[in-house]
């Protein structure tokens, strides 16, 4: 049996976040962002060609997805089906810890906002 363990001090940090893409790890068939975001922090609009989730572990969001908004919390699973423009902001006034799962061993963003 083959395995990797790969600690989050080895992955790369941009900003608040942590980035895990399967491809460097092992062949691994998914990416995912390790989000530690301060309240009034978040991305900008953007989409993938694939599917995403967030597993919100901590905190409070507004998500926009398509045309809606979305208030989610700790304990919330948020699923944005592929090419649908999105973001979201920590809402709280505390730390927003999510996981956010790409269905793709590497990030392919399409920035949609400055």
């Amino acid at each position: 049996m083959s395995y990797t363990i790969v600690s989050k001090d080895e992955l790369h940090r941009y900003g608040n976040t942590y980035e895990f893409q399967g491809y460097q790890h092992g062949d691994a068939s998914v990416a995912f962002i390790w989000v530690d975001m301060p309240p009034g922090s978040g991305p900008r609009l953007h989409q993938h060609p694939y599917k995403e989730i967030f597993v919100i572990q901590e905190g409070e969001a507004i998500f926009t997805v398509g045309s809606e908004t979305i208030s989610a919390k700790a304990g919330h699973i948020v699923i944005v089906p592929e090419d649908t423009p999105h973001k979201f902001i920590n809402s709280g006034e505390g730390p927003l810890r999510q996981i956010d799962i790409h269905q793709s061993p590497k990030f392919i963003t399409q920035w949609l906002e400055d």
